[in-house]
């Protein structure tokens, strides 16, 4: 009886989860980038492939467990030493198809940071601290001025050591603390950290990428649909971490113009 027991709640356990997955019950919130149905795609595949694995294997569990279990007839238990080609099979058949679907999947990801953003794509740097995030826009001129440690204040919202008194690429520069942008345009941003290792992860743009502290890390990403999407750390950076977010905002080309032209008088 223990080991029918057994052998049907891990088949409880196997339907239980296959019935999760086919009904998309706590699945992936909506898409808004161009680049997430390809993302989703590759997920959708590994989670198919490996879902086959697991079900197979957990019904031969349960199979075996019922087959094996003890009848009462007294006999001692008794095992074997392996079959050292049988175990070559399938770690090579694993290695095959883990490599397989890596390559299948790189290419998405090297779109996202190897291949260069399309040409007029809006520059933006995402700063992430401990517990907080800034974003800075380079102004009318398209540059972006240089930051001076020693010129950090928070108190005085000089977040990033800007010297807009002497710098001439600084004066026009865009300080806020939510990430807008304009909607179905390219969008490249430049991660920076202040501190420790931080992760901006918007789950909505399918996008998750660790900051390190001494390394610009560029990647870029159009947004398809307006709304207010959170930003969040993923990265444990310390006892305030849980509170380290701000909002992406996707906005309409002219909503965005007239937002930036107001927090451009607000600084």
């Amino acid at each position: 009886m223990v080991a029918l027991a057994l052998a049907l709640v891990v088949a409880a356990i196997t339907v239980v989860c296959v019935v999760l997955f086919w009904t998309h019950a706590w699945w992936f919130p909506p898409d808004i980038s161009t680049h997430g149905p390809a993302i989703d795609h590759q997920f959708m595949l590994t989670l198919v492939v490996t879902g086959i694995i697991f079900v197979l294997a957990q019904v031969s569990l349960a199979y075996l467990v019922w087959r094996n279990r003890d009848r009462g007839e007294g006999r001692k238990a008794v095992y074997s030493h392996g079959n050292n080609r049988l175990e070559a099979t399938w770690t090579i058949a694993a290695f095959v198809l883990f490599v397989g679907l890596t390559f299948m999947g790189y290419h998405i990801w090297a779109g996202i940071h190897f291949v260069g953003a399309a040409p007029g794509a809006m520059p933006v740097e995402v700063w992430g601290q401990q517990f907080a995030w800034y974003f800075r826009y380079p102004g009318p001129d398209g540059r972006f001025g240089p930051t001076h440690v020693e010129k950090v204040d928070d108190a005085m919202a000089n977040y990033l050591g800007l010297d807009r008194d002497h710098d001439p690429d600084s004066k026009d520069d865009i300080v806020t603390s939510t990430l807008a942008i304009p909607v179905n345009r390219e969008i490249q941003i430049f991660l920076r950290s202040k501190d420790v290792t931080h992760s901006f992860f918007v789950r909505e743009l399918r996008i998750k990428q660790d900051l390190v502290p001494g390394m610009v890390i560029p990647i870029h990403f159009m947004a398809t649909k307006t709304g207010r999407y959170e930003i969040a750390c993923a990265e444990l950076c310390g006892l305030g971490h849980y509170r380290m977010r701000a909002f992406l905002q996707v906005m309409t080309q002219e909503d965005f113009d007239k937002w930036l032209a107001n927090m451009a008088a607000a600084q």
